[in-house]
């Protein structure tokens, strides 16, 4: 659980609802930016699933995959996204939040089979995406029937947070770019500068270059 790196440390239903309203790392409160740095650095020294099964596990990692890919930087399985989401759905979570989570898992194989006659562990990466798509496409579809929610910025449609896949992308994405490698690699930037202990190293070789 969120341990409180701050003078003003931050709850976990106001972390969650930060998370939640902010898709942008910058606009997150530094207390809630090093927490979830704690997460994985965390991940080495209490090893384990907390929240998941096997099966959850290998559902997440597949769809954490699809949403970042490895490419020439490691993907959301090479940064252990997969790690960082149980430990959020075990240890932030209400009870009710994480049976919510778990559900949206089962219903992910319950698409993927009325779809394609499978679990989605067992369909292959085309038909994942495409359930992914599905996802999606009802994420859509809840955000428009939010009808008395403001909209965003640039007339963005209104964030449809009780959306299971909405979670999950958010989740995902969040636990890639607060990730030593999405956050050095991808960002390529110090959110909070001198306070990211993974940036030393190479800061200290370009200052000696």
């Amino acid at each position: 659980m969120y341990s409180g790196v701050s003078d003003t440390p931050l709850d976990r239903r106001d972390a969650l609802r930060l998370l939640a309203a902010n898709s942008l790392l910058t606009a997150v409160p530094a207390p809630l930016l090093a927490a979830l740095r704690e997460i994985h650095a965390g991940l080495d020294s209490a090893p384990g699933l907390k929240a998941f099964n096997a099966t959850q596990n290998a559902t997440v990692i597949a769809m954490a995959e699809l949403i970042i890919p490895e490419t020439d930087t490691p993907g959301a399985k090479g940064t252990r996204v997969n790690e960082f989401i149980d430990r959020i759905v075990a240890e932030w979570y209400s009870d009710e939040e994480r049976a919510s989570f778990l559900a949206g898992l089962s219903h992910v194989d319950e698409v993927t089979m009325k779809m394609f006659g499978k679990n989605f562990i067992d369909a292959s990466r085309a038909q994942q995406s495409e359930v992914l798509r599905e996802l999606g496409n009802g994420m859509t579809r809840d955000a428009e029937a939010v009808v008395d929610a403001p909209r965003g910025y640039r007339g963005e449609l209104p964030q449809p947070e009780d959306n299971f896949y909405f979670r999950f992308r958010d989740l995902t994405l969040i636990g890639y770019f607060t990730s030593e490698a999405g956050f050095t690699k991808q960002l390529h930037e110090e959110i909070i500068p001198g306070h990211y202990d993974g940036c030393l190293a190479a800061a200290e070789q370009k200052k000696a270059g």
